[in-house]
Parts: C-alpha cells; sequence; structure tokens
C-alpha cells in the first residue's frame, strides 16, 4: 500500500512524488537508487517550497537506527541523520554532552537543516553544517560514500541541497554540556540598535532581534547567555530586562517557547527559541530569510525599514540573527560573517509575492543569499554569482549523480542542474 505523502509543515507545497519509503539501513538506500528512477530525501517537511519533492520517490530516514556513538577523545558524535535536533539533543545532555548551537525549532532533522545551510545565532557560532565532521551518503551511482573534514568533496557535500546523494550517517563536534540562561529586553530604539549593532549582536552567545519594521522601537532583544561566560548586562542601550517570559509576536502567549527571565537550564532547552513537546505553530505562516555579508549588514537593514509600510501588514514578525564564516560552498555564510534578515509572514503568497520581489531587488545586491529552504524568488542567473564555488558544486553534482536521480523542478530552478 503506498503511504499518503501529503503536505509541507506549512501546507503551502503539495508532495508530487509517486511513493514514499522508508529504508532502515544505507544496504536499502542504495538498493532504491538501484532501481535508476529519480528520488530525493524527505526530513521533517520544514523546508517552505519544492525543494523536497521529486517526480519520483522520496525516501525518509525516520526509520533508521539512530545508533548514537560518542567518541570522548574526538570530541565527536556519530548517528542516523534523519533524528531531530531535539532528540539528539536529549540524548547528548543525557551523556553530559552538547552541540554549539541550535536553530529556531528543535523539530527539524539534522539531515534537512545541514543540507539547507540553517542556522542559529551568535557573533562567533557558525551555522549547524559548521558542526559536521563526517558525513557518508548513498550518491547517484550506487555508492556508500564517505567524506570526513579536509577531504576534496567534503566542503561540497555538507551544504548540497540533496544534489550529491542520500546521507545515511553523520558525524558532528560536540563540547561538554553547559547551561544558558535567557534574557528578554523591550523598549530598543532603533538608533540605539543602528549605532551599537556590534556591541549588542555580541553581548551574549546567542542574540536575535525582532522586529515589525515601523515605529521607533525595534521590538524585543533575546539574549542566550552561556553561564561560564558573562552575565548579560542589567539594561541594554536603552532597552530593558523583562522579568516575565514574551513571546516574539507580542499579542501570542509565551507558553511553547523556551524558559526566559534569566533561568539557568541545559543548552538543549534554551539556545533553540521552541519547546521540543510543543508544536510552535500550526504552521500557517510562509518564511523567507536573507543571509547578508556582515559588512553590508547596516545597508541592508536600512534598505528593508524603507520598505516596512509594505511589510508591516502581511508579517508575523523578523529576526535578525548573526552567524560566523565558513567553507561550506553553498552556505550562506561561505567566506563572510553574516546577519540573517528572517521573515515569518502571514500565509498570504499573493501579496507576499510582490514585496518579497522589493526585498530581494534590494538585498541581493549587497551580496544577500537566499535560505535555501525559505521561499524566495531569485533563479539560478542571480544566484550563481553569489557563490565563488558554484560551478565547482556544480560539477561534483554531476559527477556523483550522473543520471540525474536526484534533481528536480527546484535544483532546476536555482542551480541550473
Amino acid at each position: 500500500m503506498t503511504e499518503q505523502i501529503g503536505q509541507n509543515w506549512a501546507g503551502n507545497h503539495t508532495y508530487g512524488a509517486a511513493s514514499l519509503l522508508r529504508p532502515k539501513t544505507a544496504a536499502e538506500v542504495q538498493d532504491i537508487i538501484a532501481r535508476g528512477t529519480r528520488v530525493r530525501a524527505l526530513g521533517s517537511r520544514h523546508s517552505f517550497s519544492d525543494l523536497a519533492d521529486t517526480s519520483g520517490d522520496l525516501v525518509s530516514l525516520e526509520d533508521f537506527d539512530p545508533a548514537l556513538e560518542i567518541d570522548e577523545d574526538a570530541r565527536t558524535a556519530s548517528f542516523a541523520p534523519g533524528l531531530r535536533y531535539g532528540d539528539l539533543g536529549t540524548l547528548l545532555q543525557a551523556k553530559g554532552w552538547a552541540i554549539h548551537n541550535l536553530a529556531s525549532l528543535p523539530h527539524i532533522s539534522i539531515a534537512g537543516a545541514v543540507a539547507t545551510g540553517t542556522h542559529g545565532s551568535g557573533d562567533r557560532n557558525g551555522n549547524l553544517a559548521t558542526a559536521v565532521a563526517a558525513l557518508e551518503f548513498v550518491d547517484g551511482t550506487g555508492e556508500l560514500v564517505s567524506l570526513r573534514r579536509g577531504d576534496a568533496e567534503f566542503d561540497a557535500a555538507v551544504v548540497s541541497l540533496g544534489a550529491l546523494g542520500i546521507v545515511t550517517r553523520m558525524t558532528l563536534d560536540i563540547q561538554p554540556t553547559f547551561s544558558v540562561r535567557q534574557d528578554t529586553y523591550a523598549g530598543l530604539q532603533w538608533d540605539a540598535l543602528l549605532a551599537n549593532f556590534d556591541a549588542i549582536t555580541s553581548s551574549a552567545y546567542s542574540v536575535s532581534v525582532f522586529t515589525s519594521w515601523i515605529g521607533d522601537a525595534v521590538g524585543s532583544v533575546w539574549l542566550k547567555s552561556r553561564m561560564d561566560q558573562p552575565a548579560p548586562p542589567a539594561a541594554l542601550y536603552g532597552a530593558t530586562i523583562l522579568a516575565e517570559d514574551r513571546h516574539m509576536i507580542t499579542e501570542m502567549e509565551p507558553t511553547n517557547t523556551t524558559p526566559q527571565g534569566g533561568l539557568p537550564g541545559p543548552w538543549n532547552d534554551r539556545l533553540a527559541h521552541f519547546k521540543l513537546e510543543f508544536t510552535p505553530s500550526n504552521g500557517d505562516e510562509l518564511q523567507s530569510e536573507f543571509l547578508v555579508p556582515r559588512a553590508r549588514a547596516l545597508e541592508a537593514v536600512e534598505a528593508v525599514r524603507e520598505l516596512g509600510e509594505s511589510i508591516a501588514p502581511i508579517l508575523h514578525i523578523t529576526e535578525l540573527r548573526t552567524m560566523s564564516a565558513d567553507s561550506l560552498w553553498l552556505s550562506g555564510a561561505y567566506e563572510t560573517d553574516a546577519l540573517g534578515i528572517h521573515f515569518t509572514w502571514k500565509k498570504l503568497p499573493d501579496q507576499v509575492a510582490p514585496v518579497l520581489a522589493q526585498i530581494e531587488d534590494r538585498l541581493l545586491p549587497l551580496g544577500a543569499r537566499p535560505h535555501w529552504g525559505k521561499v524566495f524568488r531569485a533563479g539560478v542567473d542571480k544566484i550563481a554569482p553569489l557563490y565563488p564555488r558554484f560551478e565547482e558544486f556544480l560539477e561534483v553534482a554531476r559527477r556523483r549523480d550522473p543520471k540525474g536521480l536526484f534533481r528536480n523542478a527546484y535544483l532546476e530552478r536555482t542551480l541550473g542542474l
């Protein structure tokens, strides 16, 4: 009986694949690829496009045994990447270990988040994919490929949009567990943010600035401070610290957000914005994000502010987050520290589309790279110039998938594959 695939989490894309397959081992993935028909890996369905879809079969890794192995000497953890970040966090925390960062949602699959360059926040923190020390995948020839950091194709294979194969095992860098306190500030003015931008984004281990783009006040600022590092400031350039928990969208209750108010807790219960045991929302939204070179960050923010009156009526919230540069060819932070400008839109695609076009017209000339897993309009003609190793990536993709088994409409549109 063919399993019904349905829609993505946001409900804005209905999968057109013929079936959803659930292999349990790498050998079974090889058998699927040996059929010679198109195939794509499906993660936790948190992409807002047809990125994971195919005209052939989808493959879920959820039935793999996680088979977590911790190498304490190497400080690495290996596992089947169908795991969600929140589940991995629970397993690692129980053994006294941690990874360096988490995205807003702990509900996303590790393989999918890595493949799209998804990130957390922090001036000195790389995106989630930078923790990958090794990975194993089945390529389009059926070969089980193992790559480690430093290997020739490694920097192409980590953030790869599924274009090279289906990942069957992954190894991440880990570190001893640590505790974090989360503090929320209100009342920050735009003038203060822009005048003290670097000081604010470096004021904690992880910093998020939330805004609706209109008015003199920015919105709220969330500081996540490691307990083994300096305590957060009592006031933040005119913004005051709040004693109570707050949702980043002011009209929503903070029931599903991770604890704030300076209450210390383990890393896996503070670095994400939302609790694993709660669905963060009903998915009735769209998301876009652009990763801007840090050197152009203030220009980008000012450019978006000029569109504030058009953005605000169709926006739930924007989040500004920073990350450090990396060497992964298709990463939004490839060879540049970056600012992520994230838009959580109301689910109004016809109204979002023209505003999104205006945003891209302003940000892409500044070197902004669209987040691969979100909604954007740019095609390969505008995307290719943003990535210095773009053509080299295509060469690797064609070599690893000579028959085009992993290609789909999304890769044709964005990469020209």
